[in-house]
């Protein structure tokens, strides 16, 4: 299999969705639980879907509800797995992910992100293609009037450590497997902020101007349905 031309996406459906006060995933939004509205974006756009999980309960359940709503073949392969830590916010998800991708490079969205639109999707891949060097993270930014080049096709590659990462967008963001050992150490020492992770390495921060906002919209409590 030729890695570099394989579109893998990493969605996490683990959070305790505190705010919301139930599982988010699997949720009604638009008539059906919202994890099959990004799985409908998703389709013949990737190549491989890893759904990370924070218990086998939960995996379960979502193998139940993709297998209830879909009665033909994706596009792409679907794996369950379950958070190698748990409790441990989105890294945990995201280091479980990357373990079981089979690309170098692998797309997060999170479960409670329904309106992440195809042409989004398409994009951000074929910005990762045009860098010519191997990277640890290509980021949404927003620019916010700060050096950030314009345009999505000069994304700028930081490594400042006192970068301001307050603007950035790394649920909706390209991870590089190398990342994985970071991550884990990162857990160990329990430093959970994704900020720890992709802060000093070599990252790159795209302009979210050119992108539609609603890519970035959250679904975090019951008036966000609203």
């Amino acid at each position: 299999m030729n890695v570099e031309n394989h579109f893998t996406c990493i969605l996490l459906c683990g959070g305790m969705s505190k705010r919301m006060g139930q599982d988010k995933g699997s949720m009604l939004f638009h008539d059906k639980p919202m994890i099959i509205s990004i799985l409908e974006t998703l389709d013949h756009e990737i190549d491989e879907l890893i759904i990370a999980l924070n218990s086998r309960e939960r995996v379960d359940k979502y193998r139940s509800i993709v297998d209830r709503y879909f009665h033909r073949e994706f596009s792409y392969k679907i794996i369950f797995v379950e958070d190698e830590f748990k409790n441990k916010g989105p890294l945990s998800g995201i280091m479980t992910g990357l373990k079981n991708t089979s690309s170098e490079y692998s797309l997060v969205i999170p479960c409670d992100s329904p309106y992440i639109t195809k042409r989004y999707i398409k994009s951000i891949f074929k910005i990762k293609d045009k860098i010519k060097n191997d990277f640890d993270s290509l980021i949404p930014y927003h620019n916010n009037k700060t050096i950030l080049n314009d345009g999505v096709d000069k994304p700028l590659n930081i490594k400042d450590k006192n970068f301001n990462l307050n603007f950035i967008e790394p649920l909706h963001g390209i991870y590089n497997r190398r990342l994985i050992d970071k991550i884990e150490k990162n857990i160990g020492d329990n430093k959970l902020d994704i900020k720890s992770i992709i802060r000093g390495t070599d990252t790159y921060l795209i302009d979210t101007k050119n992108f539609d906002k609603i890519n970035f919209r959250n679904i975090n409590c019951h008036n966000d349905l609203k």
